[in-house]
């Protein structure tokens, strides 16, 4: 089981092995930083109907928040939605997830 520490862990690493090439992502990394919660659960909804509980990662912007699914060991943009966080389909590293929008 995934725990709030190994999620702890999964983001400082993100943080930490980020190799900002240009001064775009020196602004992502540094409101990346900014918007980094304390990792709570959450029940995200995805297509087809099936929820599941993953880690909140970061504040909701208003729109989009990271999450880290913990079955598949990687992280997920979601929109907000009126039934909760929605997974989009936007994978990968966490800095990579919440750069895209």
């Amino acid at each position: 089981m995934v725990t709030q520490e190994d999620v702890k862990a999964q983001v400082r690493q993100a943080i930490e092995g980020f190799k900002p090439a240009n001064r775009l992502d020196r602004a992502t990394l540094e409101d990346f930083k900014k918007a980094v919660v304390e990792p709570r659960l959450v029940t995200v909804n995805f297509s087809g109907g099936i929820t599941q509980k993953c880690w909140n990662v970061t504040r909701s912007n208003g729109m989009y928040r990271v999450i880290f699914l913990p079955t598949a060991g990687y992280f997920s943009l979601c929109v907000e939605s009126d039934f909760g966080p929605l997974d989009i389909g936007v994978h990968g590293d966490a800095i990579g997830c919440f750069g895209s929008v």
